[in-house]
């Protein structure tokens, strides 16, 4: 079942096109990763999702219906920007926002009380926000916007300012949710975690859909043949020029490793052929661009 589809939604802001006829599907209990450049569009996208700005063209469905105000209770949003109040204290805060979920105090508290356990927290309950951190107040942020259990989550940047180890306490949080049950929006600049959390993305560039789809058929259309050979001596191979490139090929200690193109829809079964007879095969595999590759490349067309 589709989560959140948007179709063809336009906005301009003044003289500028903001997005445009952009559509999206995401399907539910999936990661999406909402891709592009700074300036983009993808924040008016999510804010457009969120209802916080309005479209000038197009439409938003949320679980096959047009979105209304009611559904914004079933989404959680962690913007770019976070928003949490800086002279409250940490739990009063959080007990504040949790309400506005629709949460009952009890319930709201008994929630906190096991998500401030989890990320080690619970000692920061009388703090005041101004007094933590950036990472710490995000980890608060990430708390408020996940305990209400949202059918649709939308991360923007969920790990800016945190280290590594946080990172990947929230890296669990998002796959665990996904796990029981929610859909994901995930926009962040960081293509590794984009490889990692990721089932589809979409890109845009421009206002514009540029390139949209499951991650593994999007490595495959934009592979270019290429495979790296780890052998054992001679450290020369000897190969039909008219039908393999050597591109690249380096030797550490015993082992010579070589990447080579396929020319003209030759299969990876002939350069086996070629090889065999020369060399000691330890491994072999098709090198398939990675997300990053696939994003400068696409962003940087002409």
């Amino acid at each position: 079942m589709t989560a959140i589809q948007t179709i063809d939604v336009s906005k301009t802001f003044v003289n500028h096109k903001a997005l445009d006829k952009v559509s999206i599907e995401v399907g539910e209990q999936n990661i999406f990763g909402l891709l592009g450049p700074n300036g983009a569009g993808k924040t008016t996208l999510i804010r457009i999702i969120n209802m916080i700005s309005a479209k000038e063209e197009g439409e938003v469905l949320f679980y096959g219906h047009p979105i209304q105000r009611e559904d914004i209770g079933s989404i959680g949003y962690l913007p770019e920007e976070r928003g949490l109040y800086k002279k409250m204290k940490v739990g009063e805060q959080a007990l504040y926002l949790a309400r506005l979920k629709g949460l009952s105090k009890s319930e709201a508290t008994k929630k906190l009380k096991v998500w401030f356990e989890k990320f080690e927290i619970t000692s920061w309950w009388n703090k005041k926000v101004e007094e933590l951190s950036k990472g710490m107040q995000q980890k608060v942020q990430f708390i408020v916007t996940v305990m209400h259990n949202p059918k649709l989550l939308i991360f923007d940047e969920p790990f800016s300012g945190f280290d590594p180890i946080n990172v990947n306490l929230l890296k669990d949080e998002i796959l665990r949710l996904r796990n029981e049950g929610a859909t994901i929006i995930f926009s962040t600049h960081n293509m590794a975690s984009v490889e990692e959390l990721c089932d589809h993305i979409a890109l845009i560039n421009n206002s514009k859909m540029i390139l949209s789809g499951e991650i593994h058929d999007i490595k495959q259309r934009f592979k270019s043949n290429v495979f790296e050979i780890v052998y054992h001596s001679p450290k020369e191979l000897l190969m039909d020029t008219t039908t393999f490139e050597v591109i690249h090929s380096e030797s550490k200690n015993s082992e010579h490793i070589a990447k080579i193109r396929l020319k003209d829809n030759i299969s990876s079964n002939a350069l086996l052929k070629q090889l065999l007879p020369q060399v000691e095969v330890v491994s072999f595999r098709e090198i398939l661009p990675s997300v990053n590759d696939i994003f400068i490349q696409e962003v940087n067309k002409k």
